[in-house]
Formats: C-alpha cells, sequence, structure tokens
C-alpha cells in the first residue's frame, strides 16, 4: 500500500511537471513573462472541474505539501541560484540601495501594514503583524524575468534582485517572531521589545555565520577537484545544508543560503573554478531554476483556487490598497537620501515589488490554531494573485512608457543600418535566384543589382563611420561574432567525436578549451 501511495504520488508529480513545462514552453515561445502565465493557467485549472486533474489538484493544495515543496525543497534551490550568479562587485556597487530597501524598505512596510490591518482589517495585534511580515517579502522571479525581456539596466536588476534576496530573509524572520513570539514580548513591555530585537539579531547573525561559514569551506573544497559534476554536486549539497543546519539552529535558513552562495559563487569560483565548471554550475542551476519556478508559479496559481472572495471583496480592496501604500512609501522614503537612482527606476521598484509564492508558502506554515489563520490566508492569497497578474503583467508596458528600456541612440542608428543592409542583401540574393530559375535577362538583374550594391556600400561606410565615433559598437559585434564561431567549434568537435574520428579523451580537452575561451568572453563583457 505505501509503494501504491508512493508510485501515485510520483504520477501526480510528473502530470505536474508536464503541464508546468508545457505552459512554461508556450509562454517562451510568444514571449510572454512564463511566471504569470502559469499562475493564470493554474487558477483556471483550480476553478475548472476537470475530472483527471482532481487529484492533483487535492495532493497540491494540502497546506503541508505545498509549503514542505516551496520552503524545504525549492527555496533553497531558488535563492542559491540568483546569489550564486550575482558578482560582489555588482552587489558591492549598489549595496546602499539595497540595503536601504532590504532593510529600511522592509521595516517601514512591516510597520505600516502591521499598523494598518489592526485598524482598517480589524486584525489581532499577532494576525496584523504576520500578514505585515508576507507582505514584505518581494519576489524577484516574476519581475526579473520580464525584465530580461525587455532589456532593462543591470544596474536597476541588481538592485531589485539584490534587495529580494536580502529582504525574504528578514520577512521570514518577522513572521517568526510575529507568529510565535510577538504576545510575550509585549506582555513583557520595554523588556520585550529588548528581547525581540536580540532575538532578530540573533537569527540573522546566526545565519550570516552558518552561510559565511559554510560558503568559505566547500569554496575551499573546490580547489582539490577540477570535476565539475562533482563541484555541482558540492554546490548542492552547500545550498540544502546551509539551509537545514541554520533552521536547526533557529537560524535563519534564507539569509544562511544567500551568504554561502555568494560566497560560493565568488570567492569559490575565483579559487578553484575553471571557466568550464563555471558555466557547467551555472547551466546546471539555470534547468533548476527553470523547472523549480515552472512547479512553483503553477502550484501558487492551483492554490489560490482555495480562496473564497464573494463575501470579502471590501476587506481584499483594502488589504491590497494597504500593501501597495505601504510599499511605495517603503521605495520612495528608504531612497530618499540615496543619489544616482533615477525616479523613473524607483517608479519601477515600486510597482515591481511584487508578492510570490514564499508568501503563500509562509501562510501555510501557520499553526491551524493561530488566531486569524483563515482571515490571513484569504488576504495574503488575495493581494498574491493581484501582484502577479497585475502588476506582473502592467510591469512591462510601465518600463517602456518610463523608457527605461531605450537603447542609447548610436545603437538604435546601428540596429537600422545593419537592419537595411541584411534587406538589400536579401533582395540581392532573391534576384540572382529568380534570374537563375526564371530565366529573367542578365541587363534587366544587373541594373537592379548594381543600384542595390551602390546603396548597401553607402551603408556600410555609415556603419564604419559609426563605429569610429563609437567604438564600444564594434567591440559588441566583434564579441559576437566570436561567440558564435566558439559555439560552432564546440559543435565541430562533437561532430568529429559522434563520426568516431577523435577519441573522448581528445574531446573533452578540446571542448574544455572552448568552453574556457566562451567564459572569458562573458567574464570580459
Amino acid at each position: 500500500m505505501h509503494d501504491l501511495d508512493l508510485h501515485h504520488i510520483f504520477q501526480l508529480g510528473l502530470i505536474l511537471v508536464m503541464l508546468a513545462a508545457g505552459i512554461t514552453a508556450i509562454a517562451k515561445k510568444f514571449k510572454q513573462p512564463y511566471p504569470i502565465a502559469l499562475v493564470i493557467v493554474g487558477t483556471i485549472i483550480g476553478l475548472v472541474n476537470i475530472p483527471f486533474l482532481e487529484p492533483l489538484k487535492e495532493f497540491i493544495t494540502e497546506g503541508e505539501v505545498f509549503n514542505f515543496v516551496i520552503i524545504t525543497l525549492f527555496l533553497p534551490a531558488l535563492l542559491g541560484e540568483a546569489a550564486l550568479k550575482l558578482p560582489f562587485s555588482h552587489l558591492n556597487d549598489n549595496k546602499k540601495p539595497i540595503l536601504a530597501l532590504a532593510f529600511g524598505g522592509t521595516f517601514v512596510s512591516f510597520i505600516i501594514i502591521g499598523f494598518s490591518s489592526m485598524w482598517l482589517l480589524h486584525f489581532s495585534i499577532p494576525a496584523a503583524f504576520v500578514f505585515a511580515a508576507l507582505m514584505s517579502a518581494t519576489d524577484p522571479v516574476s519581475v526579473l524575468s520580464i525584465f530580461k525581456s525587455v532589456g532593462v539596466k543591470k544596474r536597476l536588476a541588481t538592485v531589485i534582485e539584490g534587495e529580494s534576496l536580502f529582504n525574504d530573509g528578514l520577512a521570514v524572520v518577522l513572521f517568526n517572531i510575529s507568529a510565535f513570539s510577538l504576545i510575550s514580548y509585549l506582555d513583557l513591555g520595554l523588556l520585550g521589545a529588548g528581547y525581540g530585537l536580540w532575538e532578530f539579531i540573533k537569527v540573522v547573525s546566526l545565519g550570516l555565520i552558518t552561510g559565511a561559514l559554510l560558503g568559505y569551506v566547500f569554496s575551499r573544497l573546490t580547489r582539490y577537484f577540477d570535476d565539475y559534476p562533482l563541484e555541482i554536486i558540492f554546490s548542492i549539497i552547500l545550498f540544502y545544508s546551509a539551509f537545514l543546519i541554520a533552521e536547526s539552529i533557529h537560524a535563519s535558513g534564507v539569509i544562511a543560503v544567500v551568504v554561502a552562495a555568494l560566497t560560493f559563487g565568488n570567492y569559490g569560483s575565483s579559487i578553484g573554478m575553471s571557466p568550464a565548471t563555471k558555466l557547467n554550475i551555472s547551466n546546471f542551476w539555470d534547468v533548476v531554476t527553470l523547472l523549480a519556478n515552472s512547479l512553483v508559479f503553477l502550484m501558487v496559481g492551483l492554490e489560490i483556487t482555495r480562496i473564497n472572495v464573494a463575501e470579502n471583496w471590501g476587506y481584499i480592496f483594502i488589504a491590497i490598497l494597504i500593501v501597495l501604500i505601504a510599499r511605495s512609501i517603503a521605495v520612495y522614503s528608504s531612497l530618499f537620501f540615496i543619489k544616482n537612482i533615477p525616479l523613473t527606476w524607483k517608479h519601477i521598484l515600486n510597482w515591481g515589488g511584487l508578492k510570490g509564492s514564499l508568501s503563500i508558502a509562509l501562510v501555510l506554515s501557520l499553526p491551524r490554531d493561530f488566531e486569524g489563520r483563515e482571515e490571513i490566508l484569504l488576504m495574503a492569497f488575495s493581494v498574491v494573485l493581484f501582484s502577479l497578474v497585475a502588476q506582473g503583467l502592467s510591469i512591462k508596458p510601465l518600463i517602456s512608457w518610463l523608457g527605461v528600456n531605450k537603447k542609447e541612440k548610436s545603437y538604435q542608428e546601428y540596429e537600422a543600418l545593419i537592419t537595411r543592409s541584411h534587406r538589400l542583401e536579401t533582395g540581392i540574393q532573391e534576384i540572382i535566384k529568380v534570374r537563375k530559375n526564371l530565366f529573367v535577362s542578365e541587363l534587366v538583374s544587373e541594373e537592379i543589382i548594381d543600384e542595390f550594391e551602390k546603396e548597401r556600400t553607402a551603408l556600410h561606410n555609415e556603419i564604419e563611420e559609426l563605429f569610429r565615433n563609437y567604438p564600444e559598437l564594434k567591440e559588441k559585434q566583434k564579441m559576437a561574432l566570436l561567440k558564435l564561431s566558439l559555439y560552432a567549434q564546440h559543435e565541430a568537435i562533437n561532430h568529429l567525436l559522434r563520426e568516431e574520428i577523435i577519441s573522448n579523451e581528445v574531446a573533452e580537452k578540446e571542448q574544455d578549451l572552448v568552453t574556457n575561451k566562451i567564459v572569458e568572453l562573458e567574464d570580459g563583457h
């Protein structure tokens, strides 16, 4: 019977993966943000009665299953992957806005939502501040997938990603204090406030220390091996052990994973990883996080359908309003004294502070006898659905409207010139093809081709002039060509191996050389 249950769970899991992969593939094909597509489809599946999917819906919407999958299974992987790829230099260059948002902004948001929920939603003190902690966590996955598709500045993406990585950790700490210790601290008055502050500092500090220590140990370990499958396994052990060890000593598992991954991705990669290893670890975690995110957002959609909004429209509207106003005050106030952050960026950071799977997983982890649990669940689910769908779908038009993704004038000129040049080249090739097939007079075709050639020569001269004025454009094209050439070389080695012309040993050695050159190109630019 036990085997049958496991077999059934595996079947349900496979159906979920297939469903998530299919929706993600379609969304990517149409260049739409896949997390939002998954939430919408998940919600529709949850609302519509589809007989063969009913067991899957029942399985996913069990609070314990959802909570385990999101927090224990996927959260360390998602946080680890994001921190692993974040260069410390980028974080360091943007530390002021990141720290201001992650610490200052999170606290401001927490306080505003907490007191507003007591006053306007009539929540008890613990319930109000649990809701406040849930709504202070931002989810970078959706907004970063949109950022990539519209090409916003790297610095803006770094700020929102850095904020989210650290703000998730603080939100979890605030959630645990609000849910399990707040009343006892309040009963002690001023002394309780001191205890609360100490608990907060202890949980965060222990998380930082645990993550840094484990990250350092695993980074040193990579010096003794040049074997990327083994080093990928090290990264998996590091992320999950950092999370579980920190949680077992009542520290912040989220902060531990972020710090461990940052250490491993920066210090570890500089002292013990070959470029080929870096690329393979990065590719491995790309696959893991795509799968994890696809499953997470589909599960969020399925889970959200449990809420009964019919009689609670008024409170839901107030809850959404509270969260939006608190986020606005948190962003604009925490960044008020920080220079070099344009106002348009602040608007995007404000509207792009989406709520996601972490908020839902945390609220589901509340004990069933927690006072106000159902009300918090209703409000949290409603805000997350609004956030992912309304804000998620409107952030792309907002970025375009504010002109944040506008390319430099020189680059626009360059794109226009190469488009015209490519158009003319295609036209010439088409005339040559028609001439061969339809026996068109060479005299007529040569006349047209000559006109096109003159126009194309003029365009090439303009491109050369542009390269002289803007050398970085030439450099970009050079890098793109080099990269394409290296990928072709990699494929050529594969072809020789498949045809059994060269041995595995030689193929691996040569592929490593090519891979190292690709990574050097990416690191250098």
